[in-house]
């Protein structure tokens, strides 16, 4: 196995500055006192600034994440705010000096609105949510079709699009479930890529999932947050709705939650035939991606394992499921299921 297989991104751990010392940084550069609470976070060290005009995100970056992709995401929060305004995404707060983005010894450091509402990952999953879901990322990719960034097209093992480059992380899978992700990817390699490579790419949000989406208390049906742009690049925009689509799988049922998802996507962006085609794998593509690096990065990082690892459960529910199954009929259900919700 080579020293960083997943990428510096994915290989270094989140920064751990004192608490004091990013209390000092707010204060200087936004002129804010508060009270820091800490957040979880994969790869950066995120806080809750609490003060007396109101909360608010500060989120110091890895040290390992370049400060122009750390630039290509504020921006991409800026643009999407004055596209799609009443889409509920975090405000970037200038800094006293007007800057976006703060470079410091520790990583780049942002000020951004906080969020209130209930994580998804704590609400029923019914279609209503689906439904909801997918109109909002249908309506943030198309916000997100007209933007453009140099760093934009960096890579990321987290993009579909790259899970053939997963190999050096299979190692860390259990036994059993190892030689069925092998043959998943076999198959990925020679069938799905080659047909990926020849759809729609632009600016994807590149994970929505149901930790980074925020629920009304008053109405879990309605989305009052999306939070988290740290995993954007430039990909396939269908990409986007098969990570979406992945925690949405109902082992028992994949169907049940994916029509109303596909379907409230397809109303509020684009959607074309060869995209649906290759749902299914993509979705399952993405899962075998879960299991994998989550995988690894537990055994690299066991103190902070309990994070890591907190969507494989049902990631491994969702991959048996539909690796069971044949894509070709989902597929064509989805198809059809789109026909009819069309006006």
């Amino acid at each position: 196995m080579t020293q960083d297989p997943a990428g510096s991104l994915l290989s270094m751990p989140p920064p751990r500055v004192p608490a004091q010392e990013l209390a000092a940084l707010a204060e200087t550069h936004w002129g804010m006192n508060g009270i820091l609470h800490p957040l979880t976070s994969e790869r950066d060290q995120n806080h809750r600034l609490e003060t007396r005009g109101g909360s608010f995100t500060l989120k110091l970056a890895n040290p390992s994440e370049p400060l122009d992709l750390t630039e290509f995401q504020t921006l991409a929060l800026v643009h999407t705010a004055r596209e799609a305004p009443d889409l509920p995404t975090p405000r970037v707060i200038p800094a006293c000096d007007g800057r976006l983005v703060i470079p410091t010894a520790h990583g780049a450091l942002r000020l951004l609105t906080w969020l209130p509402g209930t994580p998804l990952a704590h609400v029923p999953r019914i279609p209503a949510l689906s439904a909801a879901i997918g109109r909002a990322l249908g309506r943030l990719d198309t916000a997100l079709a007209g933007f453009t960034h140099p760093a934009a097209d960096h890579h990321l093992l987290w993009d579909i699009r790259n899970a053939a480059d997963l190999a050096p992380l299979l190692p860390a899978l259990s036994d059993d479930l190892r030689p069925r992700i092998e043959t998943f990817l076999d198959r990925f390699r020679a069938q799905v890529a080659p047909a990926l490579a020849r759809l729609p790419r632009q600016v994807i949000h590149g994970d929505f999932n149901p930790h980074n989406l925020l629920a009304d208390p008053a109405d879990p049906t309605r989305l009052a947050g999306i939070l988290d742009f740290g995993d954007m690049t430039l990909s396939h925009r269908i990409c986007d709705l098969a990570v979406a689509a992945s925690y949405l799988i109902e082992p028992s049922d994949p169907l049940s939650l994916l029509v109303p998802l596909t379907a409230a996507y397809r109303a509020s962006a684009p959607l074309g035939e060869e995209e649906l085609r290759l749902l299914p794998d993509l979705i399952t593509a993405r899962l075998a991606t879960t299991l994998a690096i989550t995988a690894w990065r537990a055994m690299r990082y066991p103190e902070n394992a309990a994070y890591i690892l907190r969507n494989v459960p049902a990631s491994r529910a969702g991959f048996e499921a539909l690796a069971s199954r044949d894509s070709r009929a989902i597929a064509d259900h989805l198809q059809t299921a789109c026909e009819r919700a069309a006006p």
